[in-house]
Parts: structure tokens; sequence; C-alpha cells
């Protein structure tokens, strides 16, 4: 009896929101969907009647019209955009119902992902192992001041100016002692000539033993 009486009672609500359903005025419900910040029109978007779960959907000029009832709501969808929902009207004087629907974006902030270049935890720790770690201050330090560096950089450096003013003046200095003195002409001494003949002999008898 009270199963019956609970079957009853079920079957009565269902038929009245089926009439509640069916009295609800016909509507052609037409418009067009915009990008709320840009003004472009947004293709394909997703309409769901929640009523009914019915779906539609946009075309590529994001124009949509099709029939649903007074009272319905209507959900859009898209990706990247918000949500937005709509209730038609009741008691409209036209069985047809127009709107614009503005789409507002929907930015998500995503985590940051790092990506690796190793394939596998062991070419990690391969890499690791043989990884060549950079001089700290004092070993680059050590290697800057080495003998090798500063031999290198004296022969490529040019004389800066204090060096220039120096050198400039010792030659100033060594004109002005000499000035006074006799200078010798290397030609006209016969010790220089003797030491060129030894030279030249010495030269001979070396190429001779070779």
């Amino acid at each position: 009896m009270i199963k019956s009486l609970f079957f009853g009672m079920l079957m009565c609500s269902f038929c009245s929101l089926f009439a509640q359903q069916e009295s609800k005025k016909v509507v052609q419900f037409s418009g067009v969907i915009y990008d709320a910040d840009s003004n472009s029109v947004v293709p394909y978007v997703n309409i769901k009647i929640k009523n009914n779960n019915q779906t539609y959907s946009a075309n590529y000029k994001g124009y949509f019209s099709f029939v649903c009832h007074e009272g319905d709501s209507l959900l859009f969808t898209s990706v990247g955009y918000k949500r937005v929902t709509i209730t038609i009207p009741n008691n409209l004087h036209e069985n047809k119902f127009t709107a614009i629907i503005k789409l507002k974006s929907d930015n998500i902030m995503l985590p940051m992902v790092r990506v690796f270049p190793w394939a596998s935890t062991d070419e990690f720790k391969k890499d690791f192992l043989t990884m060549k770690f950079a001089d700290d201050d004092l070993e680059i330090a050590r290697k800057n001041l080495s003998s090798q560096s500063l031999r290198t950089l004296v022969a490529s450096l040019p004389r800066d100016g204090r060096e220039n003013n120096s050198l400039s003046f010792n030659n100033n200095h060594n004109g002005l002692v000499n000035k006074t003195g006799v200078q010798v002409n290397p030609l006209l001494n016969p010790l220089a000539w003797g030491a060129l003949i030894n030279q030249i002999t010495e030269g001979d008898k070396s190429r001779k033993k070779n």
C-alpha cells in the first residue's frame, strides 16, 4: 500500500513537471558571441541548456540559433574563456529572443616547468660525476698572476702612458749626460776590429767541425 502511494506521488510529480515544461512558451533563441576585450567573434562556442542537458554549438562566425523555452538557463563555454550563464526571460511578446554574448578571457597561471637535458637518472649521475667545476676567485687570481701569464701580457700589451713617460725621461737624461762626452766611433776602435775578427774565425772553425 505504501509502495503504491509513493509510486503514485512520484508519477504525479513527473506529470506536473512535464506539464509545466509543455506549458512554457517555445522561443527561437539567436545571437552572436564576441570577445569582451577585442570585440572579435569567438567561434565554435559550446552552448548547453541546463534544464534538459541539450547541447548546441556556434558556427565559425560566432553565430547560433536554436529552439528553447522561456525560463531556460543556458551555459556558454569555450576554451580560454570564463563561463557565462544567461536565462531566457519569461512572458516574451514574441516567440524569439536575440542576445549578444560577450566572453571574458580566462587566464590560468600554470606552474613553472623546468626541462633538464638528461633522459634518465643514470645519464644525470654520469654527467654529474664527470662535471668540471669552475675555479674560485683565489684560483683565478693565482692563474692570472703566474709567470707565464705575466710574460704573455708583457709581450702582447702595449706600453701605457706612464711607461712611455719614463722611457722618454730616461732617454733624455742619457742624452744630456753623454752630450759633453766624446763619442767613439766603433769602426776606428782596434779592439772592436779584433773582436770581430775573432768572431769570424771562431765561426769558420765551427763550420769546419760540422
